[in-house]
């Protein structure tokens, strides 16, 4: 009987072999999120890697240089922690992928019997029938979760990517506007100063002197709101880049992009969206393979706990003689209390789940593109009303008020004043550039990428210029 068994063996392990032969794939994994996020990294085009010194020193010959927007993303999708966290967690379902592949281990137990002076041996292999029979299933099913998994660290580059480019967006936006106040400030000071050497020498009363320092309190206060507002941009971007150390005394460009010169017609942003964007595409994979299993819970609900055993006593009485016996357990439930009926209903309800999942995916995705563009048009139409209409007339304000006064038509107050409101125009100006390239980026996240959450709003324009003081 040992040749027998031997070869029994030798078929099991065979078998334990060829279903062991899936591995790790890393350096796949990497490859296939690369081409999921191709095209949809904020507008920059980005090799993605893993931690190594190469892309360290790549990180550092960046931040040499004033950093822009299209340097951010590259910093971050080489250097972000939360880039290697989605990596990472592409890993640890690459494993589960490669684990769900491997038959189950079979069980063996041995066992001691004595009644007087006999002893018995049994010594028991047990394999799991089922387990054995859905290796291919399962093996198929964790692959799907696994590309499933891809299409997700794929939506947390892209995000991430988004994310990057608005921070730096706002941290530059913020520094602008923290100039324009100190001119604010700088101009309230004068008046302040100028209107208290009028009041000493008897020229002005304590109620215009109040008034202009007022102006000037404001100012100030302004003006550390927009210091602090400026910091706290700039720790977001640096947060979102993973800088430490003396990599946080980078330097950011001056200035953000200028306007495009006509704004692109976007007239099929729907079907752009329902064809590009990941998450339809994970929804839609998600429930096709929910289906799939709906049919195997079904077939194979009864088989559960299935177990195939071969067993092996040996048998030795008192007087040394030794009786062999050997055979096949088959363990098979019987479906006498839980005939699989709310096993069923649950597989059934899980596949409903997806598909009204899918829809409302559809649905969410028709309105975002349709909420992101009309934002993002109005925003252009906003910015170039600043640049073309009131920022121009400002400056024409402006001039004209210079020439009064030099021609001793206005008073010094007329001009302080028009200098405080100039700088606020410049900077609702600032605000409104601002916020169409955020609307961009939220943009080009919702046609391409996934849902960006909370779209940006426009915001409320700079507080407006406190009026001249009356009568000198």
């Amino acid at each position: 009987m040992k040749p027998r068994f031997m070869r029994r063996g030798a078929l099991a392990l065979a078998a334990l072999l060829l279903a062991g032969c899936a591995t790790l794939a890393p350096e796949q994994n990497l490859a296939d999120v690369q081409q999921l996020t191709e095209g949809r990294t904020a507008g920059v085009p980005v090799q993605l890697r893993r931690p190594d010194p190469q892309a360290e020193a790549t990180v550092a010959e960046l931040l040499q240089a004033p950093l822009t927007a299209e340097s951010a993303v590259r910093i971050a999708l080489l250097h972000s922690p939360a880039l290697q966290q989605a990596l990472v967690t592409l890993d640890i379902s690459d494993a589960q992928r490669v684990q769900a592949g491997r038959a189950p281990n079979p069980h063996f137990s041995i066992a001691e019997l004595a009644e007087g002076e006999t002893r018995e041996i049994e010594r028991t292999l047990r394999f799991d029938v089922v387990g054995l029979l859905l290796l291919p299933w399962k093996s198929q099913w964790q692959g799907r979760q696994h590309e499933l998994a891809k299409l997700q660290a794929a939506q947390d580059i892209v995000r991430l990517a988004t994310e990057v480019r608005k921070a730096w967006i706002n941290a530059v936006a913020a520094e602008q506007s923290l100039q324009y106040l100190r001119d604010v400030q700088a101009a309230a000071e004068a008046g302040a100063e100028l209107a208290r050497r009028m009041t000493r020498v008897g020229n002005f009363s304590r109620l215009q002197q109040a008034r202009e320092q007022v102006v000037l309190a404001d100012a100030a206060a302004q003006l550390a709101r927009a210091q602090q507002r400026a910091w706290s941009e700039r720790e977001k971007l640096t947060r979102l880049l993973g800088l430490w150390g003396t990599q946080t005394q980078y330097t950011l460009s001056t200035r953000l992009p200028e306007l495009p010169a006509q704004p692109t017609a976007l007239n099929d942003v729907e079907a752009r969206a329902l064809r590009e964007r990941l998450d339809v595409r994970a929804a839609v994979a998600e429930t096709t393979y929910v289906a799939d299993a709906l049919g195997l819970v079904k077939t194979t609900g009864y088989l559960d706990g299935l177990t195939l055993a071969y067993k092996h006593s040996s048998t030795v009485d008192g007087a040394g003689a030794r009786d062999e016996k050997h055979g096949w357990e088959l363990e098979l439930p019987l479906p006498i209390f839980d005939w699989g009926g709310a096993r069923n209903a649950r597989a059934e309800a899980i596949y409903l789940q997806s598909a009204v999942r899918v829809r409302n995916v559809a649905v969410q995705v028709r309105s975002e593109a349709r909420e992101a563009y009309y934002g993002w048009r109005t925003a252009w139409d906003l910015a170039r009303h600043y640049r073309e209409e009131v920022v121009p007339l400002r400056r024409y304000i402006s001039d004209e008020m210079l020439l009064r006064y030099n021609g001793m038509l206005s008073s010094v107050w007329d001009l302080l004043g028009e200098v405080r409101a100039q700088s606020l125009a410049v900077n609702q100006a600032l605000e409104a550039q601002r916020d169409f390239w955020l609307a961009d980026a939220d943009l080009q996240l919702t046609l391409t990428g996934t849902s960006p959450g909370a779209l940006t709003q426009l915001r409320g324009g700079a507080t407006a210029a406190a009026p001249a003081s009356q009568g000198h």
